[in-house]
């Protein structure tokens, strides 16, 4: 990328921050099938914070692994600047990945993220680039995020990993974002840390976002936004379901954990939902089955058993009478 396109001409008036030395550089990986709304909403925010002060801050480059073009999950091509390359000492690495984030990282992939990492580079995963800092080993004890659509297979691939629902993580050297908008408040997090809350500010205006509380801010709507109800009796009741997918509770179970009636609970599902308890719970041990077949290499039989399912055969049918085809089918649909 040419130096004269890190500082482009803007209508706004420009802000005057204090710098010297050399800009930081940003090195975004991208992995076969990334999306790609997470990757520009990662580097917006550093070219707008060069244009609003008119000053050379950030550069940021692409790399693929051997340095061709890689083709997003919206089907569109993404030529690089640079194939797989040492690092700058103070550069930031990020991996972006997307939809069946655990087959896309080769080997030269994660040798290069042991090798950065061991040389002190800070290195992060963007939407699901968490898989491959997992299977490079460089996640440990640190918090950590991935979008949450690929956590259960994240977690039936790494039980011992257990990813946050927060937006994006800052975590030591060790910086993750679920992807999509979460990317861009990483963004203003870092131009916040490095020049200024004044400047993230106008960055996040120059993007028309409203930042997010922090990285604390979940990924995903809680129940009552997602239900239009504040009924607390009923958020316990799905909060209860969710947490006990693989093991499921008997209709008795839920109410005695709840501290309610049969009829009661019914009652409450039927009136916000139109739909009976175990009805929305079988929904929820199916949506779980299907996310970890698509993101994992379980078998029918074990995604069943990690859904709840005592038998395959049930498991099957079900699955098929909710998607509209067999599990055997979907996933020879997907290879």
């Amino acid at each position: 990328m040419s130096e004269d396109n890190f500082v482009q001409k803007g209508a706004s008036a420009t802000l005057a921050v204090p710098h010297s030395g050399a800009p930081q550089d940003f090195y975004f990986l991208l992995l076969p099938k990334a999306t790609m709304l997470p990757v520009a909403a990662a580097i917006e925010p550093l070219r707008i914070a060069n244009q609003v002060t008119n000053t050379k801050l950030y550069r940021w480059f692409i790399l693929t692994e051997d340095g061709a073009p890689i083709r997003c999950s919206n089907g569109m091509m993404i030529t690089p600047d640079m194939a797989l390359q040492p690092m700058p000492t103070d550069a930031l690495g990020f991996v972006c990945a997307g939809v069946e984030p655990q087959s896309t990282a080769g080997d030269a992939t994660l040798n290069w993220l042991r090798r950065e990492s061991r040389f002190g580079r800070s290195i992060g995963g963007i939407c699901t680039g968490a898989f491959a800092l997992a299977q490079a080993g460089l996640i440990r004890d640190q918090a950590f995020t991935l979008h949450w659509e690929n956590q259960p297979g994240f977690q039936e691939s790494f039980p011992d990993l257990a990813p946050s629902a927060n937006s994006f993580e800052i975590s030591g050297a060790l910086m993750t974002c679920g992807g999509g908008n979460a990317a861009t408040d990483l963004m203003l997090n870092l131009i916040e840390a490095r020049h200024g809350k004044q400047l993230a500010i106008i960055v996040a205006d120059m993007c028309l976002h409203v930042r997010s509380g922090g990285q604390a801010t979940p990924q995903k709507s809680n129940y009552a936004v997602a239900i239009g109800s504040r009924n607390q009796r009923l958020l316990n009741a799905l909060q209860l379901m969710q947490s006990a997918i693989e093991d499921p509770l008997s209709i008795g179970e839920l109410c005695a954990q709840l501290d309610i009636s049969r009829r009661q609970l019914e009652r409450l599902f039927s009136r916000y939902l139109d739909q009976s308890p175990m009805h929305v719970y079988f929904d929820m041990r199916l949506a779980h089955a299907f996310a970890l077949m698509n993101e994992t290499a379980m078998s029918v039989t074990e995604i069943a058993l990690a859904s709840g399912f005592n038998s395959s055969t049930h498991f099957s049918r079900q699955f098929k009478r909710k998607f509209g085809a067999s599990p055997h089918f979907f996933r020879k649909g997907w290879n």
